[in-house]
């Protein structure tokens, strides 16, 4: 059972620690509170996901620029998540849940990492949170983007800080961001490959952008400022639908290029794989609202598994794992009716 760990100090070996090696120093989930000379703290956190490195390296090297200084610029809380998971470069552990489907409003079973991300909300919100920053890597060739869950001008700002490319997305439930838009403005960075360089250097300038904001924007967000998605449906492969990539050996073969889809807009009767079978029911695709879509989404023609309208996927990935631990991919719209339109 994972047991929530809180200082209010960084631990003198911390930062020489490669994220696999963190379970030596740290026994568990663990949240650290760090002074800065502006009280609101931005509130981070890394390593959800045990195989997703990028937000440990990124506070590494930040937290490293300020040792010796005259102090952060605001007060930091940092939310160091699944370091069993990390010290195997695992996503997460056989019968652990996934530690970024079970915060507030998760529709999980529920299980004592509920009750621990429970308690980083409730430690938090007296702190009042300035705003709040969940790091992650991806599987497939996704360019670098922010997610939000509000689309409330701070939240709107917020990502843009990272890029211009945002996702709103509702579904899944159980998110970190989403948990803490109760709280502050929130946002999720996906940071594309574990081990890219660029993907660490980008989130480590965001974060200290963060931690120099005096205050969030309050003019609204044009449809010339931003190219702003919404996520419509998550697809998963049904559970007892064999799938991969090699012709001949599963119930859906996948396109080998299929991450090469992602972020893009692709036409009604792209293939994204092939099948034997006539019958939709091997895929499980859900609205926003958890509502079965698969047949607005998609088609089987002459044992193509196509799409059935005009979308934009995301999330896409050659890791057979990533797609039974998760999802095959989220299809995605442009989303600008609400956005202030600038002649």
């Amino acid at each position: 059972m994972e047991m929530l760990r809180e200082i209010d100090y960084l631990p003198e070996s911390l930062l020489g620690l490669e994220a696999n090696q963190l379970i030596d120093a740290l026994s568990g989930p663990t949240l650290i509170h760090l002074p800065g000379r502006r009280q609101e703290p931005v509130f981070v956190s890394v390593l959800m996901h045990g195989n997703e490195s990028v937000g440990w390296e990124a506070m590494r090297g930040l937290l490293a620029r300020y040792r010796g200084g005259d102090g952060l610029p605001r007060a930091l809380s940092l939310f160091i998540g699944n370091v069993r998971a990390a010290a195997r470069g695992l996503r997460l552990l056989p019968g652990q849940p996934d530690f970024n489907r079970v915060w507030c409003g998760s529709e999980l079973a529920e299980t004592p990492e509920h009750r621990l991300m429970e308690q980083v909300v409730e430690r938090m919100r007296p702190r009042k949170p300035f705003a709040s920053v969940d790091v992650h890597n991806n599987t497939g060739l996704n360019p670098h983007y922010a997610c939000i869950n509000r689309l409330d001008t701070p939240f709107l700002h917020l990502a843009l800080l990272f890029s211009r490319t945002v996702v709103y997305f509702l579904q899944p439930r159980g998110v970190q961001s989403m948990a803490f838009a109760e709280l502050c403005p929130s946002v999720t960075l996906e940071c594309g490959k574990v081990g890219s360089a660029h993907g660490v250097e980008h989130a480590l300038d965001y974060l200290n952008a963060c931690l120099h904001l005096a205050e969030h924007p309050q003019h609204p967000v044009t449809h010339l400022d931003i190219d702003l998605f919404h996520t419509v449906a998550q697809v998963r492969i049904s559970p007892d639908v064999s799938f991969g990539f090699s012709p001949g050996e599963s119930d859906v073969v996948l396109a080998p290029d299929i991450d090469h889809m992602n972020f893009r807009e692709l036409p009604a009767g792209t293939p994204i794989g092939w099948t034997n079978g006539s019958s939709l029911d091997l895929l499980d695709v859900r609205d926003e609202k958890g509502d079965q879509v698969g047949s607005d989404y998609f088609v089987i023609e002459e044992g193509r598994l196509c799409l059935n309208r005009s979308v934009m996927p995301s999330m896409l990935t050659k890791d057979l794992d990533v797609i039974h631990q998760d999802c095959l991919c989220y299809l995605m719209e442009r989303y600008v009716s609400h956005l202030e339109k600038r002649p």
